[in-house]
């Protein structure tokens, strides 16, 4: 294996000038979709070699065709065929699985990329980026607050300083007044000093998660170009070459949200004790240093919301710099007013004792607030771009950003509120010791229920008009095989993969339906808690019964359904840690999710892309300098929009020796919906024109990948008539055994996918001359 990959580098290290003999040479390169596989499944050959990259990411070739290069004349009228294999990057090791606690941040960066396709509207462009980040900031501070009102609130501050709470739960014995016999930790502001290490830790933790990951996908450094324009030509921002290379702006919003995490932290502590001391009669110094805490903790906040306002992505050109002083001091500063607001917390204040919750109700009410004016000023925002240039086919009419940022507020919330409430009825078994958490946290899982009865009745429409449409398909069914013997069972199975498959067109509906609902509960949760200042059943009582029951019903079964999923959140993922099946079950999720570069938010699972990409397109720049030969990037699934952003990578001369064949592609059916600013017509009618020549296979029952939809020529130029599945209705020669109902898999095995590979290969020139070599020093150095 070694001297074979040995042979493989040192033909990719010849001349970049082709002998005439190699002229002819193919290459296609297959990429592996969601969920990943084996190079040896993909080549189809038990004997696998690695010719470049390393166990997370790298290219494979069957043994046999390591050295294809050295001979030429035995590849004549074929091409040498090599795996990507990516799949370590997002389902490899079972710590993965715990990412799903990042799923709000997740969410929230999707919907940065959202953004409708416009024309020469930078300005708006950049405040939908603005307030994007915003967001992402707001669910940091409600993340870091909601383990304070676990640690703070709940543990130290309610529990310990509650004998029975404390004596029925013996590990809080030391800080509690009675148990402890006044023991110096007893004290409140030191209960909530020692208790701040949670949250602290936390936020911690998340900035070791970024940092590492940064330095396994960011510090991937693609190819320096020229930048294209982009503007007027309808090419996409994925073709700019710092686009795969956003270290820099996640460096600096890592720093932000450190800081906002261990500031939330101290106002959480500081503030109690500074309430404490500013009344009267109180001592001077301790009201002096209280209000000087607070002075510095908006100082502090202003800081963070200035670093996450003032620069957004860099894209034009690949941006090397790295803000080191303000990665560095930011966080730091806020650490150091953590420790002096423990310390300043510590301090002996007699008569000083713990009742009643700590002032969580403000906090948890601003946030909510703040997040929803937010998602409404995106809306605004996405609808006047999408204005300028409307596209049909996006979905919700430009606003799947606003949509999607709502739903990552609400899972934020539901997250924070789910462990607050669990870890309350864990402490509080008669739920009479200790008032619990905030009165705002119950009413939003009150309104779950309801949120839950939309959710059932828009699923139970969804179903009936599935049921329809797989009517009407059984006679479509039936009139693809008019000659042949009719069995109603086979017809019904093929009818119902086809009518599934076309859920995936309704997910946009489904997504406003539930966005729009949760913003209105949620305000409305918001007016009821701050209004009555009581959970919903007490406010509830003296009106109808009718109306005392159903508050009642509401928040019982919401406070069980929020504990509930977190608790299916958490089991799901140390399943995941355990079960392999179920591990690539989740880097399916990851798959689709953390395709995009972390733009809004910090502590989002990394974006594999940003190592993918670049390799691709390092494979491909390298191959055809060397060789000058002919090839086809082939991608299946997710692994055909890494091939599409590939190719928007290379330099026009290199794209042009380049054919794409793509299969089960989601390019226009979820990302040209999606994420038309990107994917939309215009980039992808610009990818057609760019390449040498591009096909796409689909299928009616595939409920992932579906036609490009090029509108003129070009539309049958890429989409090829929808395949037939089955390939066989009944038995036939061909097809003696029934034939499976394929949809989303297998696409390699239908005679359609190597009579378009034959097509692409003989339409490539094998005689066109290769690109120019780059001086030396500009070309760097391959993915190896």
């Amino acid at each position: 294996m070694e001297r074979a990959q040995e042979r493989a580098a040192t033909n990719g290290a010849k001349s970049s000038v082709p002998r005439s003999e190699e002229a002819g040479t193919a290459l296609e390169l297959l990429v592996h979709g969601v969920g990943g596989t084996t190079p040896e499944r993909m080549l189809d050959d038990p004997r696998t070699v690695r010719i470049t990259g390393d166990d997370t990411a790298a290219v494979f070739r069957r043994a046999d065709d390591a050295d294809a290069e050295s001979r030429p004349e035995e590849y004549r009228g074929t091409a040498v065929r090599e795996a990507y294999v990516w799949c370590n990057l997002t389902s490899g090791n079972g710590s993965r699985a715990l990412w799903l606690l990042l799923l709000p941040f997740m969410v929230v960066n999707l919907a940065h990329w959202m953004r409708p396709t416009t024309k020469g509207r930078r300005k708006i462009v950049r405040l939908y980026g603005l307030l994007v980040r915003l967001t992402g900031l707001t669910l940091t501070v409600l993340l870091v607050a909601g383990c304070c009102e676990v640690a703070l609130d709940l543990a130290a501050w309610q529990c310990a300083g509650t004998r029975a709470c404390a004596e029925r739960h013996s590990w809080l014995g030391f800080l509690s007044p009675v148990v402890s016999n006044g023991g110096w930790w007893s004290a409140p502001g030191r209960r909530l000093a020692l208790a701040a290490l949670v949250p602290a830790a936390l936020t911690g933790l998340l900035w070791y998660l970024s940092q590492r990951t940064w330095s396994a996908y960011e510090s991937q450094q693609p190819m320096s170009r020229a930048t294209e324009p982009d503007e007027e030509s309808g090419r996409t921002a994925l073709g700019r070459p710092g686009f795969w290379y956003g270290r820099r702006l996640v460096a600096r919003l890592r720093a932000a949200h450190t800081a906002a995490g261990l500031l939330t932290t101290a106002a959480a502590v500081g503030t109690s004790a500074a309430r404490f001391d500013h009344r009267s009669g109180g001592p001077a110094l301790l009201d002096l240093l209280g209000r000087l805490l607070e002075a510095s903790l908006v100082a502090g906040a202003a800081a963070v919301v200035w670093v996450v306002c003032r620069r957004g992505r860099s894209e034009h050109r690949l941006d090397r710099e790295l803000d080191a002083h303000l990665v560095r001091r930011l966080p730091l500063a806020a650490l150091a007013l953590l420790l002096l607001t423990a310390v300043y917390a510590a301090w002996d204040r007699p008569g000083w004792e713990s009742a009643g919750r700590l002032p969580g109700d403000m906090t948890f009410g601003t946030i909510t607030l703040l997040q929803g004016l937010l998602v409404i000023a995106l809306g605004a925002v996405a609808h006047v771009l999408h204005r300028t240039h409307p596209d049909p086919r996006a979905a919700m009419r430009g606003l799947g950003g606003p949509a999607v940022a709502m739903l990552a507020c609400a899972l934020g919330g539901v997250m924070s509120g789910g462990v607050s409430q669990r870890v309350s009825d864990w402490l509080d078994g008669t739920g009479t010791d200790i008032p619990g958490p905030p009165v705002l946290l119950t009413w939003q899982a009150s309104v779950i229920p309801p949120l839950l009865l939309v959710l059932l009745v828009l699923c139970a429409w969804l179903g009936r008009r599935t049921w329809l449409l797989r009517r009407a398909e059984m006679a479509s069914v039936d009139g693809d095989d008019p000659d042949g013997a009719k069995d109603p069972t086979r017809t019904r199975l093929i009818a119902r993969a086809r009518a599934m498959a076309t859920l995936t067109d309704r997910a946009p509906l489904l997504i406003a339906v539930v966005s729009t609902a949760t913003l209105l509960l949620g305000a409305a949760a918001l007016v009821g808690a701050m209004t009555t200042g009581r959970t919903p059943g007490r406010a509830a009582h003296g009106t109808y019964a009718v109306v005392q029951g159903a508050a009642d019903t509401a928040q019982a079964l919401g406070s069980w359904l929020i504990g509930l999923g977190f608790i299916l959140l958490v089991t799901w993922g140390r399943r995941a840690y355990k079960d392999p099946s179920a591990r690539r079950t989740i880097g399916i999720l990851w798959d689709v999710g953390t395709f995009w570069p972390r733009a809004a938010h910090p502590f989002a699972p990394p974006c594999y892309a940003e190592r993918a990409v670049p390799d691709l397109t390092w494979r491909m720049a390298t191959w055809t300098r060397a060789t000058g030969g002919r090839l086809v990037i082939s991608g299946h699934s997710q692994g055909s929009v890494l091939a599409a952003a590939a190719a928007w990578q290379l330099e026009p001369a290199v794209r042009k020796r380049v054919a794409l064949l793509t299969y089960g592609s989601p390019l226009e059916r979820l990302y040209g919906r999606w994420f038309p600013a990107h994917f939309g017509p215009g980039a992808l009618s610009a990818l057609h024109h760019d390449v040498d020549c591009w096909r796409n296979l689909h299928r009616p029952t595939d409920p992932i990948g579906g036609p490009v939809r090029l509108t003129g020529a070009c539309g049958p130029e890429v989409d090829r008539a929808a395949l037939k599945d089955p390939l066989a209705y009944g038995r036939t020669e061909e097809h003696p055994l029934p034939a499976p109902i394929l949809g989303h898999s297998d696409y390699q095995e239908d005679p359609a996918f190597a009579q378009e590979r034959r097509r692409l290969l003989d339409r490539l020139k094998p005689d066109a001359p290769a690109p120019v070599p780059r001086p030396q020093g500009e070309s760097g150095r391959s993915s190896a």
